[in-house]
């Protein structure tokens, strides 16, 4: 089984980068084939197919871009509606939603959210559903 490791490029050989650097060009259509490519960002053919099916760029931006969080609503019309309007207010993104039925005059619910475009915090936005009238055990379950 593979591990993986997210490590600044700074304690990485140099080769790494031109690998990736060169695979980008090679996708991009910038040159025509593995040969120009390596010519053109420096390394040897060998290194690129050694490497190139190893070494890949994370792009810095997708870092906690995802959230699931969970709570419980009593059983009164609206309530959720004002939980979407406090996550649409902050900007973030609902990926899915999970509701079960009410039992008992409580239903719990399940969302998931792009927190990309966030304006504010996660515990901003937990504390924002946390304050509406209706809305209870608000729980940061995940956060990637």
């Amino acid at each position: 089984m593979s591990k993986y490791y997210l490590v600044d490029d700074s304690l990485l050989p140099e080769a790494f980068g031109k690998v990736i650097e060169a695979r980008k060009m090679i996708d991009n259509g910038e040159v025509k084939n593995v040969s120009e490519a390596v010519k053109t960002v420096g390394i040897s053919r060998a290194s690129y197919y050694k490497y190139k099916d190893y070494v890949y760029e994370v792009q810095q931006s997708s870092w906690q871009r995802k959230a699931v969080i969970s709570f419980l609503l009593d059983h009164k019309s609206g309530i959720l509606s004002q939980v979407l309007n406090a996550i649409s207010n902050r900007g973030a993104n609902i990926l899915t939603i999970n509701q079960n039925i009410p039992i008992n005059d409580s239903a719990s619910v399940v969302i998931s959210l792009d927190l990309r475009k966030i304006d504010g915090t996660i515990d901003e936005l937990i504390k924002d559903i946390n304050s509406i009238n209706g809305t209870n055990k608000v729980n940061l379950v995940a956060i990637e």
